[in-house]
């Protein structure tokens, strides 16, 4: 088996052995620290231009199957594993995860010691990385070329995994509601948790116009998940301005949660490392309850935890924080049908703590009857 090298852009290379698919590949170094879920992750568009280092040592004894993927392809820029499983055994399991990792043309290393990786990116912060594998670079040239890669801050990605056309998911049963969910790089589950509370969403393009959002009279707008710096989501950033001042109900998750921060006034910034795993803490301040969330994010909002808050729309409050690192992972207006989290409520994998989001959303749209208003 060849050689393989993973080398960050501060020098430090671990060498291990080539897997999945022969090659180089390039993104920014994070670390999952979910036990299960490594499909889930693969096919999360908010993975798009990451290496994903999986610090659970043994990865893909449960194979790979159809109905787990979270999108039309693995978004993953590299995937790094300590142990891949020699035996795939599930009675879901449909492929072998090295198969569709090569037939996804993912490239990968594995025998490295992720939890050894992660310490690193814990203390010095998530940075540029390289997966080279079948080259004959020396290793001066590979920290070269990591170095020549784009960094994450600045990057603009949701024009890459946002749907082309809108796609409309029905309503389970009876149709209740009507939904306008922008795709930032949406996960098939959460169109799904929305349709099985009666939700009729359309899935729109990220660069959906404000007429187009009316035109399908909504009661609601959710704002997803997706990958990018959301200082670089100017023309979305005035869009959601522009949908509260039509009073139209707002949920947002992750990237859509940044997005709306800012759309309220809010600077958002980089964090050293992020938060990517199913086992992240969260308070609800309005109740002290604790839920543990599904995370994938970067960025974070700057803005006031204690005390309240004044934007151009009205009052709000942050709901939810962090336990292990005090970041913003909630907020509301209060006089308006707005909200968001920086977690995932779908999940997928993870927790269903956070599921009751998904029935907030459905509260707020009948609390906030934007269509009792709007002929």
């Amino acid at each position: 088996m060849a050689k393989a090298f993973f080398v960050l852009d501060d020098g430090r290379i671990f060498e291990g052995r080539s897997w999945a698919a022969t090659g180089k590949t390039f993104g920014e170094a994070v670390f999952q620290t979910g036990m299960t879920g490594y499909q889930e992750t693969l096919t999360d568009p908010s993975y798009h231009k990451q290496v994903v280092v999986m610090t659970a040592p043994h990865i893909g004894n449960t194979g790979v199957n159809t109905f787990d993927n979270e999108s039309r392809k693995y978004w993953v820029a590299g995937f790094v594993v300590r142990n891949p499983s020699t035996l795939t055994s599930n009675w879901r399991s449909e492929a072998d995860l090295e198969d569709a990792l090569i037939e996804q043309g993912i490239v990968g290393i594995q025998g490295v010691d992720t939890r050894a990786i992660t310490r690193h990116l814990r203390n010095r912060g998530a940075m540029r990385v390289g997966i080279f594998s079948g080259t004959d670079l020396s290793r001066e040239e590979m920290v070269i070329e990591v170095r020549k890669q784009p960094m994450m801050a600045g990057a603009y990605l949701c024009a890459d995994v946002s749907t082309k056309e809108t796609y409309v998911v029905p309503a389970v049963g009876e149709k209740r509601f009507t939904v306008a969910a922008i795709d930032l790089g949406i996960k098939g589950a959460t169109p799904r948790h929305m349709a099985e509370r009666g939700i009729e969403v359309h899935v729109m393009p990220y660069d959906v116009s404000l007429d187009q959002i009316k035109a399908i009279s909504p009661d609601g707008v959710f704002l997803s998940n997706g990958p990018g710096d959301p200082a670089t989501m100017l023309a979305t950033i005035e869009l959601v301005r522009e949908i509260l001042s039509e009073e139209i109900p707002v949920f947002g998750i992750c990237f859509g949660h940044q997005i709306l921060g800012r759309a309220l006034g809010f600077e958002t910034y980089k964090l050293q490392f992020g938060h990517r795993g199913i086992n992240q803490p969260v308070i609800d301040k309005r109740t002290g309850k604790v839920e543990i969330t599904a995370h994938n994010h970067g960025f974070a909002l700057k803005a006031p935890v204690d005390g309240g808050f004044t934007t151009v729309f009205g009052p709000g409050q942050v709901t939810h924080v962090c336990l292990n690192d005090s970041v913003v992972e909630g907020l509301e207006l209060l006089e308006r049908g707005a909200f968001s989290v920086q977690y995932h409520p779908e999940a997928a994998a993870g927790p269903h703590d956070a599921a009751y989001l998904f029935d907030r959303f459905v509260e707020v749209m009948q609390r906030y009857p934007r269509n009792a208003r709007v002929s």
